[in-house]
């Protein structure tokens, strides 16, 4: 096979298979039923080609199968999906269901925006400090059901053949290295950390072991030997030696090639790729210039609220205030457990309060757990994981208890919103719950309308009565101002070329974050471009929304089924959201005659 860096592969000229026109006579119903086998065939093969994906849903059918990480493998996604795609824009959506109307309108935007993507070779960037195959692998083993000796079984296959999707990333970044398309060097310094630490751990106590510890009553014994003795064999004898090459490749052959710029317009067409980026996260049409400008009125309105209660507090200053909350050794945890019960304690708190915001709640579970010390030093303060449809993986909030003394207690509770309830866990499960969307809208993400909510979520709180100890509520104003902080430093560092000290200088001057979160976040935007954007604009288009709503139809506004329509549909873009919104207000507004 020849190398996929040449042009040929993001430049191509898809030739329209022909299509059979809707029949101009045929129903509105007949219409949606082809909508929905198309749907429901798309899925299907989005499925058989992302096997790990499928794997993370509870899908079991391709659990001995990787995904073809490739660039002719990218260049096959494009290809079936531009069939998709003209199979879709024949299907007239005049008169069907609203559902499969946004649907079509969902999936067809979805594949224009792949296309879109195209020329910017996205997949020969591969790896980061952030994500990468490294992290995802250990992850997904923690995210398999293993049920029966099968899923071993096909646990087992995955182990033996890991070196497969490592050598197709490792190709993808030799076209990077050819195409001048590499992450900053001191990112992928951590990528090796990152690696060494997961060597670090002996075999039988690894990630990749994890399956072992504890096999269900399905599985004989004889089986146990059996699987035990052929995980580890492939562990030791083909998953080690993978990672250990992919950290040699990374250290002597990658990083020498890394750009000691830190934004993305030192790539090539990189000015242009992160306006595609800004619209991706956001899905509004602004440019960096305008939301560098939202942020830094947003930073400066937080301060004003920020500076009102220190001044309750007797201090005459923010700058202070924030000395004497790093000093304060009650606003710190003592121990690792002591900052998961924290999270816990807050989630719990707020169930209580739901029937007070939403008319429907999520069924899922949920739990708090840390996040995995092979990756703890470079990941954020806390993320959320989706739990599978059928319920039998939970929903689960990961804590980073890195570093803990140095962490603050203050900031937990609006995390623990955020990404517990009523922020991720409700929107995400509450979407997976919905029976009458099609699986694409069940798993759909869009940044800036998950994380907008998140972070709106945030505020709920404050609404309900929480926050009651001052300290909390700073926490939430810090909360917000760091993401506000996110909109200058985003665009500061991909657009204004800021350097690295110039975002981690501003954070300082602008915020109490503690050093740990500001060194692994200033390191995220880098690594992530464009998508820390989409908290803040998303938070404010949902307020933006709400007081819209409000403003319409006065008494009768009603805040639960605001917050239901808002996500009952699963995740929209925020233009669709808006149209959507004002349908619903036109539909509520009481009658002028």
């Amino acid at each position: 096979m020849t190398s996929p860096s040449n042009a040929a592969l993001v430049t191509i000229i898809f030739a329209c298979l022909p299509v059979s026109p809707i029949h101009a006579q045929s129903t509105p119903e007949q219409r949606s039923k082809q909508l929905k086998a198309l749907f429901a065939e798309y899925w299907e093969d989005n499925l058989r080609h992302s096997p790990e994906f499928a794997t993370y849903l509870g899908d079991k059918r391709y659990n001995n199968q990787w995904s073809d990480y490739s660039g002719p493998g990218f260049v096959d996604q494009l290809r079936r999906e531009q069939i998709f795609l003209d199979r879709l824009k024949a299907i007239d959506t005049t008169g069907v269901p609203d559902q499969d109307r946004i649907s079509a309108q969902l999936l067809t935007r979805s594949f224009v925006e792949d296309q879109e993507s195209a020329p910017f070779k996205e997949w020969e960037m591969p790896v980061s400090q952030f994500s990468g195959f490294h992290t995802g692998f250990p992850r997904l083993v923690a995210s398999t059901a293993f049920d029966t000796a099968k899923d071993y079984d096909d646990y087992i296959v995955r182990l033996n053949t890991v070196s497969k999707p490592f050598s197709q990333i490792i190709a993808d970044m030799d076209a990077g290295v050819a195409d001048k398309r590499v992450p900053p060097k001191f990112l992928l310094e951590q990528v090796v950390v990152q690696v060494n630490a997961i060597l670090a751990i002996k075999p039988e106590d690894s990630p990749f072991a994890a399956p072992l510890k504890k096999f269900p009553a399905t599985v004989s014994t004889a089986d146990q030997k059996r699987i035990r003795e052929a995980v580890m064999m492939a562990i030791t004898s083909q998953v080690y030696p993978t990672y250990r090459r992919f950290g040699t490749y990374v250290s002597t052959t990658y990083i020498p090639h890394g750009r000691t710029e830190a934004g993305v317009w030192a790539i090539t067409d990189g000015d242009a790729y992160y306006a595609f980026l800004i619209r991706q996260s956001t899905t509004l049409n602004k440019s960096a210039g305008e939301i560098h400008q939202i942020g830094l009125a947003e930073v400066a309105r937080d301060e004003v609220e920020m500076l009102a209660i220190a001044k309750k507090l007797g201090y005459g200053d923010l700058k202070s205030f924030n000395a004497a909350v790093k000093a304060n050794p009650k606003l710190h945890p003592t121990s690792r457990q002591q900052l998961i019960d924290s999270y816990n304690l807050y989630i719990n708190d707020m169930k209580a309060k739901l029937p007070d915001l939403f008319g429907v709640l999520p069924k899922a579970p949920l739990e708090v757990l840390p996040v995995p010390e092979y990756m703890e030093k470079q990941q954020s303060a806390a993320y959320y994981q989706t739990g599978t449809p059928d319920g039998k993986r939970p929903g689960k909030v990961f804590v980073n208890t890195y570093n803990f003394s140095d962490r603050g207690l203050e900031g937990v509770e609006a995390i623990a919103y955020h990404e517990g309830l009523p922020g991720h866990h409700l929107q995400n499960s509450i979407a997976q719950e919905q029976t009458g969307l099609p699986a694409f809208r069940q798993q759909g993400n869009y940044i800036a309308y998950g994380e907008g909510w998140g972070l709106y979520s945030e505020r709920l709180g404050k609404e309900v009565g929480f926050y009651r100890d001052p300290y909390s509520d700073y926490g939430r104003l810090e909360g917000d101002i760091w993401r506000a902080i996110r909109l200058v430093v985003d665009t500061g560092v991909h657009s204004k070329h800021w350097t690295r000290q110039q975002m981690v200088d501003y954070f300082h001057d602008h915020s109490s974050v503690d050093e740990t979160n500001i060194q692994s976040e200033v390191d995220r935007y880098i690594a992530w471009p464009g998508q820390a954007l989409g908290y803040k604009m998303g938070q404010l288009k949902l307020i933006e929304l709400r007081e819209r709503s409000q403003k319409a139809l006065g008494a009768k506004f009603d805040i639960r089924k605001f917050h239901d329509l808002v996500i009952d549909s699963g995740a929209l873009p925020l233009d669709v959201l808006d149209t959507r919104v004002d349908e619903w207000i036109a539909i509520q507004k009481p009658s002028s005659h």
